[in-house]
């Protein structure tokens, strides 16, 4: 995702309201959200639904990855040798 453009990337709901096509262009073409405002406070984000899948698979490989991290601090964690053993063990089933 771009980054966002102050100056162009944040738009009042009712300039949203009547141009919706222009501003899924912009978002499409720049791959940068729209911000959408409502009496001046900001209610709603527009983006391209492919930068979205993104950031959702982002967000979810960083969770696995803190869980990860979690169950090392926890003693959790088991030594590289012994995990290579037990997935060699379900291949080769």
């Amino acid at each position: 995702m771009q980054r966002l453009k102050i100056d162009q990337d944040i738009k009042p709901l009712s300039e949203v309201r009547t141009g919706i096509a222009n501003f899924i262009k912009q978002v499409h073409d720049t791959k940068r959200p729209v911000i959408i405002t409502q009496h001046g406070k900001s209610v709603a984000v527009l983006l391209d639904a492919y930068e979205y899948e993104a950031i959702q698979e982002k967000l979810e490989l960083l969770t696995d990855i803190q869980a990860s991290l979690n169950q090392l601090e926890n003693g959790q964690g088991i030594a590289h040798k012994d995990a290579k053993e037990k997935v060699l063990k379900r291949i080769n089933k």
